[in-house]
């Protein structure tokens, strides 16, 4: 888990995703253009991504299924904006310098909250709706910052736990 954790950035808020994310997209933006990209790839993209954030999801325990079956353990839609281009998508990895940072600091105290939520899923079989609700803003700005990184969204993702 330690080392899942690690790649997909939870716990540490950049993990190789976050790196990988707009290197893949400005590859694929490269072979076939902008919006080609929203309109050919995006889909495959938007999965992939639904992916990543149902296992960090999962390590967060807000849900006790990995994702890959049906139905998804967790909700995960993006309405594509903009019109990527590649050197806007390498330029997202210095842009998301600050959420990163944030994120990566909230994260420490995410993995804080995961393992009181452990326990008190364990002692009591209860996880504490304040506990819940923090953990799922901490997957929810990972997955905004995800779709911002694959240019898959034109806006930088806000500063917020809240949806």
């Amino acid at each position: 888990l330690i080392v899942v954790s690690w790649i997909a950035g939870s716990g540490g808020g950049v993990g190789l995703v976050y790196l990988g994310v707009p290197v893949v997209a400005a590859i694929l933006i490269a072979r076939k253009g902008g919006d080609r990209y929203l309109a050919e790839h995006g889909d495959r993209v938007t999965g992939w991504l639904a992916f990543i954030v149902g296992v960090l999801a999962y390590l967060a325990l807000l849900t006790d299924e990995l994702p890959g079956g049906a139905p998804q353990p967790v909700h995960f839609e993006i309405v594509r904006s903009g019109s990527p281009a590649v050197g806007t998508a390498l330029w997202r990895i210095v842009k998301a310098i600050p959420s990163a940072l944030a994120l990566f600091l909230i994260s420490l105290i995410s993995s804080i909250v995961s393992l009181i939520a452990a326990v008190s899923i364990l002692m009591t079989e209860h996880y504490p709706e304040s506990l819940w609700s923090f953990q799922r803003g901490v997957v929810r700005w990972e997955a905004r910052l995800l779709s911002y990184l694959a240019s898959l969204v034109e806006t930088y993702p806000p500063y917020t736990l809240a949806a």
